[in-house]
């Protein structure tokens, strides 16, 4: 009995000598809670330097943006195609998601080697053997001829624009095949599944292979927002807060981070964690200096550590008598599955014996002990290691939700978390102290990361079907510059039309004779007042020009609002409210019994006689007033004003917007003959040849018409252009048939072409989980406004989100895209519009004059054009493109068209007094 215990105590001396003769040469490895704790922490400020825009580029851990914003949700159907490739051997899967939900994937699948010639080669040939081995894979399963949509699992750091696109950052994992780093990986698929006469095959996801492990598991626990690979390689991925990733726009919802973590520490982060083992793999590795957390970590370098240890302390006589043998001094002889072996509970110091054996050395028991303490530490530190980068990424999830507890789910996969008998269990043991305020649940992917890839693929093709749907649906808003310079040329077809007596008057654009004859020349003095009315609100002003060497205007104004009744209502009630605003203005200016010549832009089409007579052809804009179509505006104004009877006013004249402009932009530059409104309403005017003017006698000089090009289309010859959507706003509208390219250019009605367009993809299940509210429904409740917000450069999605809450509309970041994409194509369009018909009118003026070229200026107000962030721009692009010997220059008016009135009231009266 006595020598039971004696030799029992013998083996417990020789182990603890062992252990502790080990412990002593690889201190190093050992690493405490503190000290697991501070990696961690580090690890969480370089995943913040990788989210960062400013500090990306020289981040080590890259934080990849997926584009995967969701896991399945159970709308998922059909049969779908993955390759798996990331190692020695890949996978070529088909995948088939049953129509009656979740739980129903059935997988088969087949594994093809991936030599390491083409490993090493050309990235040609790398990727034709790939898209041989799944033509083989669909001639075996006999699904050549039925297309199938096909997800990439890719385990290496590639840098994402869409979830189907990916550019190759660095090879890892003994990979370097040529010409491939830096390219697009997805399109050399592509390219060589063709190249393979593999035409039924549509590629449309790739997904790194944590994210697929995190798509497999999540796909059976809805709590599964991490995937983590300890493999082959490691790395890690994440569900982060859109609102936290600098390189993706957006801000609201959630994108899956590939962190590429095994780049921790490429930038000396972890120097005082290296040991001089790690720096003799790195040395040896293919890429010296990189993937230093990964050579730590992952199965690929783990048995080469254990081999560089023992052969270290074999030369300093510490293990197997000081022998080396030929086989522990060779390269990669030392695998991690021996590790694995070595690490067996039962069996593990007899396989520990097996393996030096093999490895051509006679260890003792003593030896045994101590390669089998190796194994541990070594191993030991690649879970610890693990367990605070992955500490950190639940840390970061808590806090970025406010949680004082977070219950999660981790999905994993890889060889080494599989296979090694001890690793899992020592990786939630140490995650679990780490982070105790998280509960975390680990879940094996059982599946692989193939099965991610054929999700993340349904979702994809669930995503591609709604995007073909709202790209057929903003097809119609594209125009073609086929289509513009067809429109230009309608456009001048029309001008023309309304300027010949024969024809004007059954033209739709009308081409008004404004009787303004020359622009200001400079020598314009005195003071006047002036009137402008053109929608829901109503100025007048007082305009005080000074001539001369110090030549200037200055204006006193007041707004007045239209109120809706009165719009609609009654002429008489519209211009008696219109002289109460004249009588309570000249009350404020202390003015009431001063005559000053007045000017009246009235912003509506008016057949004019004479400088001061105006016969109102239609109202526009909302306006409805009745008593009002086919009288002199002016001589309605004159009765009210005797109505009133408080004061009396010289009208000089009346004048359009357009005019106004025109003229207010002329005063500053004398180049200025073209005046354009983009705003409520949309008209041009321009100086055009009395010769061509059939309704005004006279051959000499020019005078402005106001082409009223609103009324454009009203004959149908743009009926080709026109999309159901405008069709709907006409339905609506006060003046059905009327102002058809008003309508289809204007801020009246853009918002309400949007929201036409909004119901429809709503109905159609796109937009807002398919539920249309009431306020949808609302006319006039989506305002153009809303556009040049929604559109504005600077507006994140969270903003956009938020307007479309103010209007009752519940919506999700994909919905504020969508919503963005909608505005964007209908005010393009106008701005299109807009140009091609600026592009016939400054065509038409260059050929009039018999130039080969031409300068001129055009003066623009309106909101529209003033407030949206691309009107202008895309409007001056089309002028270009399409009248290109024209260099044409627009001009801001800043004063609006009250300040032209008072100048043309300025030249009618000049001209008066000269003849």
């Amino acid at each position: 009995m006595f020598a039971v215990h004696l030799l029992s105590f013998y083996f417990s001396k020789l182990q603890e000598d062992q252990i502790k003769k080990v412990d002593r040469f690889l201190y190093a490895m050992r690493l405490s809670d503190e000290q697991l704790k501070d990696i961690s922490a580090r690890f969480m400020v370089e995943m913040e330097k990788g989210l960062s825009n400013e500090s990306n580029a020289t981040a080590t851990v890259k934080m990849l943006p997926t584009h995967v914003r969701c896991t399945p949700d159970g709308s998922e159907k059909g049969e779908f195609l993955a390759l798996d490739l990331g190692g020695s051997k890949f996978k070529v899967l088909q995948v088939r998601v049953r129509e009656d939900g979740r739980g129903k994937v059935e997988m088969d699948s087949e594994t093809y080697p991936v030599p390491a010639e083409l490993r090493s080669g050309r990235g040609t040939e790398f990727f034709d053997h790939v898209a041989e081995s799944l033509k083989d894979f669909l001639q075996k399963k006999n699904i050549m001829q039925k297309k199938k949509p096909l997800g990439l699992t890719f385990s290496f750091p590639c840098l994402q624009s869409t979830v189907d696109q990916g550019v190759l950052l660095s090879w890892s994992k003994n990979f370097k095949a040529r010409g491939v780093q830096g390219t697009n990986v997805m399109e050399s698929l592509r390219q060589a599944i063709q190249r393979a006469g593999v035409v039924d095959v549509d590629v449309l996801a790739l997904v790194n292979d944590t994210v697929g492990a995190m798509m497999t598991c999540g796909y059976d626990d809805q709590r599964c927002e991490v995937g983590v690979i300890v493999g082959t390689g490691t790395n890690a991925c994440y569900m982060e807060e859109l609102r936290h990733i600098d390189l993706v726009e957006g801000d609201e919802g959630r994108m899956c981070i590939n962190t590429e973590w095994g780049a921790f520490g490429d930038d000396g982060r972890l120097d005082d964690f290296i040991t001089k083992f790690d720096r003799e793999i790195d040395a040896a590795s293919v890429n010296p200096g990189k993937q230093l957390f990964e050579k730590m970590v992952s199965g690929l370098y783990l048995g080469e550590l254990v081999r560089l240890i023992l052969l270290k302390m074999a030369k300093e006589g510490l293990l197997f008598g000081g022998g080396v043998s030929d086989a522990l001094r060779t390269k990669g002889k030392l695998e991690t599955r021996h590790i694995c072996m070595m690490e067996e509970y039962k069996d593990g110091l007899r396989n520990t014996r097996e393996v030096l054996v093999d490895l051509g050395l006679s260890p003792s028991d003593d030896d045994c002990l101590a390669v089998q303490h190796i194994c541990t530490l070594v191993s030991f530190r690649s879970s610890n290691l693990c367990a605070a980068t992955l500490a950190a990424i639940l840390t970061r999830i808590r806090t970025n939700r406010k949680l004082k507890t977070l219950r999660i789910t981790v999905g994993m996969d890889g060889t080494v978390y599989k296979t090694h008998p001890q690793y899992a269990k020592r990786l939630h043991k140490v995650v679990r102290r780490l982070v105790p305020d998280c509960h975390v649940r680990f879940l094996l992917s059982e599946s692989g990361s193939g099965k991610g890839a054929a999700m993340v693929t349904a979702v994809a093709q669930r995503l591609a079907k709604q995007h073909a749907q709202m790209e057929a649906t903003l097809e119609p808003f594209r125009l073609s510059p086929e289509q513009l310079g067809l429109v230009r040329d309608r456009m001048r077809a029309s001008l023309e039309q309304g300027l010949k007596r024969e024809s004007q008057d059954s033209a739709s654009v009308k081409m008004l004779p404004s009787y303004v004859f020359k622009t200001p020349d400079g020598t314009e003095r005195g003071k006047f007042l002036a009137l402008d009315l053109g929608g829901t609100n109503f100025r007048v002003l007082v305009v005080k020009i000074r001539s001369g060497i110090r030549r200037s205007v200055r204006m006193y104004n007041k707004i007045y609002a239209i109120p809706q009744e009165i719009m609609q209502g009654t002429g008489e009630e519209l211009f008696d409210h219109i002289v109460h605003c004249i009588s309570d203005f000249l009350d404020y200016m202390g003015m009431k019994n001063t005559r000053l010549p007045l000017g009246f832009t009235f912003s509506f089409p008016c057949q004019q006689a004479g400088i001061d007579k105006g016969t109102l052809v239609s109202w526009t804009k909302g306006f409805k007033a009745t008593d009002c179509e086919g009288y002199d505006v002016v001589e309605m104004l004159r009765e009210a004003i005797k109505r009133r009877n408080e004061f009396d006013l010289d009208i000089v004249a009346v004048v359009n917007d357009t005019v106004g402009t025109m003229m207010t932009c002329a005063y500053e530059d004398s180049r200025c003959e073209v005046g354009l409104i983009a705003g409520t309403g949309s008209n041009v005017c321009y100086m055009e040849e009395m010769r061509n003017i059939q309704m005004v006698e006279g051959d000499e000089g020019q005078m402005c018409i106001n082409t009223e090009w609103g009324g454009f289309g009203e004959d149908g010859c743009i009926d080709d252009i026109r999309t159901r959507f405008d069709g709907e706003v006409d339905k609506g509208s006060l003046n059905i048939g009327k102002q058809q390219f008003e309508k289809m250019t204007s801020g009246m009605y853009l918002g309400e072409i949007v929201r036409q367009i909004l119901i429809d993809l709503t109905r159609r299940g796109l937009l807002f989980r398919g539920h249309v509210t009431e306020t949808l429904k609302t006319r006039g409740i989506f305002e153009t406004k809303f556009l040049s917000q929604i559109e504005s450069d600077r507006l994140a999605l969270l903003q956009v989100r938020s307007i479309l809450q103010h209007l009752g509309l519940d919506s999700t970041c994909d919905d504020s895209i969508i919503v963005k994409e909608v505005c964007g194509a209908v005010s393009h369009r106008a701005a299109q519009l807009c140009g091609a018909g600026m592009a016939a009118v400054v065509e038409k003026i260059r050929e009039n004059r018999g130039l080969a070229t031409m300068d001129i200026t055009v003066g623009v107000d309106g909101t529209l054009y003033k407030l949206h962030p691309h009107f202008s721009r895309v409007l001056q692009e089309t002028v270009k493109a399409l009248a290109p010997q024209c260099e044409v220059n627009f001009v801001l008016s800043e004063d609006g068209s009250g300040k032209g009135a008072a100048l043309i009231t300025a030249v009618a009266r000049q001209s008066c007094q000269e003849t």
